[in-house]
């Protein structure tokens, strides 16, 4: 092949790279469009002067800043939005304190530790993983209830964390990664199990822990199904986000409420966001991390 040949062919093999690059970006903005399409709805009609569903326009003719500032200051008994925050702020927070615990302590003992039942408790634990959570929401209801722990935010951080143990899998892979010198080391020189699991795999394990931290806080944030069903107090003071923002699509509010509730999903999504912007590098290398063995 001569050298004019192979430069003809180095060219198309480029072009052929790069219309295939374009194409697939092209591709991706488009379906980016699409999925931002409702977003941007949404913050639009959070900004509007109707109360209402705006379906005559995507953009409302009038703007206003009024939403945001009813939404916190003139609270009533259909929209108590900061109470909501609050209570989903407080359940969210310790879920992911004792997941993130539980979590952890699981996985480190999963990976580090060898005993007779500890294949069998792995196997088990990802077959329970394979069934939706919300199977055992009517138990779990009549469990609370014969406890006495209906209606109370302490019920919603013992289910969202109860189980948490069970998400060991991706910690576990990031702890397989840590080379078992340090224990070894650290067991010559006289430290126990939890002081190797607390003084030094904790410090070197930043990234899986703040992805459990955010997959720990994101659940019960976005949360409707049990936190419905633990939550039956008409009390809109005990509702979370999720519940309060429901009621307000109800028949007879939707029509006075609709801005409201776009204004509260906005404000809804700040916290979860800027989690992901500042924790993000930390949580890829967490998941990548705990990818590469199982």
């Amino acid at each position: 092949m001569s050298v004019t040949n192979i430069k003809t062919y180095r060219r198309n093999v480029k072009m052929k790279t790069t219309l295939k690059v374009i194409a697939q970006q092209v591709i991706l903005a488009i379906l980016a469009l699409f999925w931002l399409i409702p977003i941007i709805w949404l913050i639009a009609n959070s900004f509007s002067t109707q109360t209402g569903i705006n379906i005559r326009q995507f953009f409302p003719e009038q703007w206003t800043l009024d939403n945001y500032y009813n939404l916190f200051f003139n609270t009533d008994t259909v929209a108590n939005f900061p109470k909501w925050f609050e209570n989903t702020l407080i359940v969210a927070i310790f879920s992911a304190i004792v997941s993130t615990m539980f979590v952890l302590m699981v996985s480190y003992a999963m990976s580090r530790m060898r005993f007779k039942m500890r294949k069998p408790l792995m196997n088990f634990g990802i077959i329970l993983g394979l069934f939706p959570g919300v199977l055992s929401m009517i138990a779990v209801y009549f469990i609370l209830k014969f406890m006495g722990l209906t209606d109370h935010l302490a019920a919603l951080v013992i289910i969202y964390s109860g189980s948490s143990g069970l998400g060991y899998l991706v910690a576990k892979g990031f702890f397989d990664t840590v080379p078992k010198a340090l224990d070894e080391a650290a067991k010559i020189d006289g430290a126990s199990e939890f002081m190797i699991f607390l003084k030094i795999i904790m410090p070197i394990s930043k990234p899986i822990i703040v992805y459990t931290v955010l997959v720990s806080f994101l659940a019960p944030w976005v949360d409707f199904v049990f936190a419905r069903i633990i939550l039956t107090s008409n009390d809109t003071n005990g509702f979370t986000v999720a519940i309060g923002m429901y009621n307000m699509l109800d028949r007879n509010l939707i029509n006075t409420y609709f801005a409201l509730f776009c204004t509260a999903g906005v404000v809804v999504s700040i916290p979860i966001s800027l989690l992901f912007v500042l924790m993000q590098s930390y949580y890829v290398e967490g998941v990548t991390g705990g990818s590469t063995k199982g």
